[in-house]
Protein backbone atom coordinates (compact mmCIF):
# COMPACT_ATOMS: atom_id res chain seq x y z
CA UNK A 1 0.00 0.00 0.00
CA UNK A 2 1.04 3.23 -1.17
CA UNK A 3 -0.48 6.43 1.07
CA UNK A 4 -0.06 9.93 -0.70
CA UNK A 5 -0.44 13.43 2.02
CA UNK A 6 -1.57 16.48 0.53
CA UNK A 7 -2.26 19.92 2.11
CA UNK A 8 -4.50 22.69 1.26
CA UNK A 9 -4.43 26.05 2.59
CA UNK A 10 -7.14 27.88 1.70
CA UNK A 11 -6.13 31.26 1.37
CA UNK A 12 -9.26 33.44 0.48
CA UNK A 13 -10.86 34.67 3.13
CA UNK A 14 -12.66 37.73 2.04
CA UNK A 15 -15.07 36.04 -0.40
CA UNK A 16 -18.46 37.64 -0.63
CA UNK A 17 -21.95 36.34 0.55
CA UNK A 18 -23.75 34.28 -1.70
CA UNK A 19 -27.06 35.30 -3.22
CA UNK A 20 -29.36 34.63 -6.36
CA UNK A 21 -31.59 35.44 -9.47
CA UNK A 22 -34.62 33.99 -9.46
CA UNK A 23 -36.14 32.94 -12.59
CA UNK A 24 -38.33 35.59 -12.97
CA UNK A 25 -34.97 38.39 -12.44
CA UNK A 26 -33.55 36.26 -15.41
CA UNK A 27 -33.54 37.55 -18.73
CA UNK A 28 -32.35 36.42 -22.12
CA UNK A 29 -29.05 37.75 -22.75
CA UNK A 30 -28.53 38.42 -19.16
CA UNK A 31 -24.89 37.13 -18.26
CA UNK A 32 -22.40 36.88 -15.37
CA UNK A 33 -18.82 35.58 -15.06
CA UNK A 34 -16.18 34.06 -12.57
CA UNK A 35 -12.37 34.51 -13.23
CA UNK A 36 -9.55 32.23 -11.80
CA UNK A 37 -6.21 31.25 -12.35
CA UNK A 38 -5.21 27.96 -12.56
CA UNK A 39 -2.51 26.58 -9.90
CA UNK A 40 0.03 23.40 -9.64
CA UNK A 41 -1.77 22.70 -6.24
CA UNK A 42 -5.24 23.02 -7.90
CA UNK A 43 -4.27 20.41 -10.96
CA UNK A 44 -2.74 18.44 -8.00
CA UNK A 45 -5.97 18.53 -5.48
CA UNK A 46 -8.39 17.55 -7.96
CA UNK A 47 -6.34 14.63 -9.30
CA UNK A 48 -6.80 13.19 -5.61
CA UNK A 49 -10.08 13.95 -5.25
CA UNK A 50 -11.11 12.59 -8.35
CA UNK A 51 -8.95 9.61 -8.69
CA UNK A 52 -7.80 11.08 -12.12
CA UNK A 53 -3.90 10.71 -12.25
CA UNK A 54 -3.63 10.77 -16.19
CA UNK A 55 0.25 11.04 -16.51
CA UNK A 56 -0.73 14.02 -18.84
CA UNK A 57 -2.01 16.10 -15.86
CA UNK A 58 0.76 15.52 -13.21
CA UNK A 59 3.92 14.20 -14.95
CA UNK A 60 5.72 16.66 -16.79
CA UNK A 61 8.45 14.04 -18.13
CA UNK A 62 5.56 12.39 -19.81
CA UNK A 63 3.43 15.34 -21.21
CA UNK A 64 6.67 16.33 -22.96
CA UNK A 65 6.33 13.67 -25.16
CA UNK A 66 2.53 14.02 -25.09
CA UNK A 67 0.36 16.56 -28.17
CA UNK A 68 0.49 19.35 -26.05
CA UNK A 69 4.54 19.01 -25.10
CA UNK A 70 3.74 20.17 -21.58
CA UNK A 71 1.40 19.10 -18.50
CA UNK A 72 -2.42 19.89 -18.92
CA UNK A 73 -5.16 20.56 -16.69
CA UNK A 74 -8.08 18.52 -16.31
CA UNK A 75 -10.95 19.27 -18.67
CA UNK A 76 -13.01 19.16 -15.87
CA UNK A 77 -11.52 21.12 -13.61
CA UNK A 78 -12.22 24.13 -16.09
CA UNK A 79 -15.42 23.21 -16.43
CA UNK A 80 -16.38 23.09 -13.00
CA UNK A 81 -16.16 26.67 -12.89
CA UNK A 82 -19.18 26.49 -14.55
CA UNK A 83 -20.97 24.47 -12.22
CA UNK A 84 -19.18 27.12 -9.33
CA UNK A 85 -20.52 30.31 -10.96
CA UNK A 86 -24.33 28.49 -11.78
CA UNK A 87 -24.25 27.28 -7.78
CA UNK A 88 -22.79 30.64 -5.90
CA UNK A 89 -23.50 33.32 -8.46
CA UNK A 90 -25.42 33.00 -11.57
CA UNK A 91 -28.55 31.90 -11.11
CA UNK A 92 -27.13 30.66 -7.75
CA UNK A 93 -28.33 29.46 -4.69
CA UNK A 94 -31.15 27.48 -4.92
CA UNK A 95 -30.24 26.49 -8.64
CA UNK A 96 -30.94 22.73 -9.46
CA UNK A 97 -28.73 21.61 -12.30
CA UNK A 98 -30.53 19.56 -14.82
CA UNK A 99 -28.27 18.55 -17.47
CA UNK A 100 -25.08 20.37 -19.30
CA UNK A 101 -23.46 20.07 -22.68
CA UNK A 102 -19.60 20.57 -22.98
CA UNK A 103 -17.12 20.56 -25.74
CA UNK A 104 -13.52 20.93 -25.25
CA UNK A 105 -12.07 23.38 -27.43
CA UNK A 106 -8.44 23.51 -26.20
CA UNK A 107 -5.87 22.76 -23.82
CA UNK A 108 -5.11 24.67 -19.82
CA UNK A 109 -2.34 24.99 -18.91
CA UNK A 110 -1.03 25.82 -14.82
CA UNK A 111 -0.60 29.40 -14.60
CA UNK A 112 -3.44 30.40 -17.05
CA UNK A 113 -6.52 32.48 -16.14
CA UNK A 114 -10.09 31.35 -16.99
CA UNK A 115 -13.22 32.87 -17.44
CA UNK A 116 -16.14 31.17 -17.20
CA UNK A 117 -19.00 33.52 -18.35
CA UNK A 118 -23.02 32.33 -18.25
CA UNK A 119 -25.69 33.79 -20.78
CA UNK A 120 -29.26 33.67 -20.68
CA UNK A 121 -29.96 31.88 -24.07
CA UNK A 122 -33.44 30.85 -23.27
CA UNK A 123 -36.73 30.76 -20.83
CA UNK A 124 -39.46 28.01 -20.49
CA UNK A 125 -42.39 29.65 -18.25
CA UNK A 126 -43.66 26.76 -18.59
CA UNK A 127 -41.28 24.46 -16.42
CA UNK A 128 -39.51 27.64 -15.22
CA UNK A 129 -36.17 26.09 -16.65
CA UNK A 130 -33.73 28.14 -18.21
CA UNK A 131 -30.90 27.39 -20.99
CA UNK A 132 -27.85 28.86 -20.60
CA UNK A 133 -24.55 29.22 -23.16
CA UNK A 134 -21.47 28.45 -20.93
CA UNK A 135 -18.10 29.43 -22.44
CA UNK A 136 -14.83 29.61 -20.30
CA UNK A 137 -12.20 31.09 -22.26
CA UNK A 138 -8.44 31.75 -21.26
CA UNK A 139 -6.27 34.92 -20.39
CA UNK A 140 -6.19 35.21 -24.18
CA UNK A 141 -9.76 34.87 -24.61
CA UNK A 142 -9.46 32.14 -26.60
CA UNK A 143 -12.72 29.45 -25.80
CA UNK A 144 -11.03 25.87 -24.01
CA UNK A 145 -14.42 25.14 -22.82
CA UNK A 146 -17.93 25.51 -24.58
CA UNK A 147 -21.70 24.20 -23.90
CA UNK A 148 -24.90 24.81 -22.67
CA UNK A 149 -26.50 24.14 -19.29
CA UNK A 150 -29.98 23.70 -18.25
CA UNK A 151 -31.22 25.06 -15.29
CA UNK A 152 -34.11 25.23 -12.83
CA UNK A 153 -33.67 28.64 -10.67
CA UNK A 154 -34.97 29.64 -7.65
CA UNK A 155 -38.07 31.08 -7.28
CA UNK A 156 -37.02 32.75 -3.72
CA UNK A 157 -34.81 35.30 -3.27
CA UNK A 158 -32.05 34.49 -0.98
CA UNK A 159 -28.48 34.99 0.02
CA UNK A 160 -26.25 33.18 2.57
CA UNK A 161 -22.91 33.81 4.23
CA UNK A 162 -20.03 31.63 2.10
CA UNK A 163 -19.31 28.91 4.37
CA UNK A 164 -15.44 29.55 5.94
CA UNK A 165 -12.80 26.49 5.15
CA UNK A 166 -9.81 26.05 6.82
CA UNK A 167 -7.09 24.08 5.70
CA UNK A 168 -7.65 20.65 4.36
CA UNK A 169 -5.91 17.27 4.35
CA UNK A 170 -6.37 15.34 1.93
CA UNK A 171 -4.87 11.75 2.46
CA UNK A 172 -5.61 8.07 0.17
CA UNK A 173 -4.19 5.13 0.33
CA UNK A 174 -3.63 3.01 -2.74
CA UNK A 175 -3.64 -0.86 -2.60
CA UNK A 176 -1.69 -2.89 -5.42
Amino acid sequence: DKTAIFFINHKDASMPAFSNYTYDELTVGQSQSLTRQVTEDDVKAFAMVTHDYNPAHLDAEYAADSAFKKIIVHGMWAAGLVSALLGTKFPGLGTIYLSQSLSFRRPVYVDDTLTATLTVKSKNDEKKWVTLTCEVTNQEGKAVVTGEAQVIPPTTKTSREVTALTDLTLTQTFSQ
